[in-house]
């Protein structure tokens, strides 16, 4: 069974093209996130979680899920990582959490796709996106024999930056940068309440008919990047930015969207 988590769809296009690929059930986490549902899942197929890269390694609110949560059945996982760089040193924590989970971890895929962190980077124009998600599709393909092969992924060679990153810079990372005090809404709002919509972890909601941020952000991009009107902002950084979302219609087979 392939499980994601997405907030602006680069996740879960990665995830529906291994399901179709493997011919396996795809189920967006989502709704369970959001509603604190740690109920156990059965699969009698290899797991495979395909996710986004935060500071280097998979989200926090995933992990912790992950942590909480019986897969019961199959006892091989796999991991699929999109970014729009690096994933640093994941796996390496990604195992620990498999030997917690006593699973058995048969490695990380870097699917390199268009940057959404609008909070820090630029992000690409339509034509610079359309080509990474071309390129990423051989990847994505590749990944996909491997599962279907049940052939654990090949090992990434591991720098010492890598380890920085995954390390000490992602634990310094998330309590400096990964808050909502600097998200705010401009006059082209039109308190349609798409962004406390999307928010996986219903931090937004509205006041006065513009949305107000609670603490609990964990910087996934979608209230500001999916906004019907574009008018979120991120401190000055986002402002004439594209916000990227995924262009393409995904493939079909799927259980559960998010």
């Amino acid at each position: 069974m392939i499980l994601y988590f997405s907030a602006t769809g680069n996740s879960e296009y990665a995830a529906k093209r291994i399901g179709k690929e493997t011919d396996d059930d795809v189920t967006g986490l989502f709704e369970r996130i959001r509603s604190g549902d740690y109920s156990e899942i059965h699969s009698q197929r290899p797991w495979v979680i395909v996710a986004p890269t935060y500071a280097w390694r998979i989200p926090r609110i995933l992990q912790q899920w992950l942590k909480r949560t019986s897969l019961s059945g199959n006892r091989e996982i796999y991991f699929v990582m999109t970014c729009g760089g690096s994933i640093g040193n994941a796996g390496k924590y990604l195992e620990k959490l498999c030997a917690e989970k006593k699973m058995n971890y048969r490695g990380c895929m870097k699917i390199t796709m268009p940057e959404n962190y609008i909070a820090l980077f630029t992000t690409p124009t339509a034509g610079e996106a359309a080509e990474i998600i071309r390129q990423a599709e051989t990847v994505i393909d590749g990944a996909a024999r491997f599962i279907r092969n049940e052939d654990p992924f090949p090992q990434p060679k591991i720098t010492l930056g890598d380890k920085i990153s995954s390390g000490i810079v992602n634990r310094i990372f998330y309590p400096m940068f990964v808050h909502a005090k600097k998200f705010y809404a401009t006059d082209r709002c039109i308190s349609c309440g798409k962004c406390a919509e999307v928010c996986p972890l219903s931090n937004i909601r509205l006041d006065g008919k513009k949305p107000v941020w609670s603490d609990h952000c964990t910087h996934c991009m979608a209230c500001i990047c999916r906004c019907p009107s574009e008018a979120i902002e991120y401190r000055k950084h986002s402002e004439g930015l594209v916000r990227y979302t995924f262009p393409k219609q995904e493939p079909e087979k799927t259980s559960e969207t998010s």
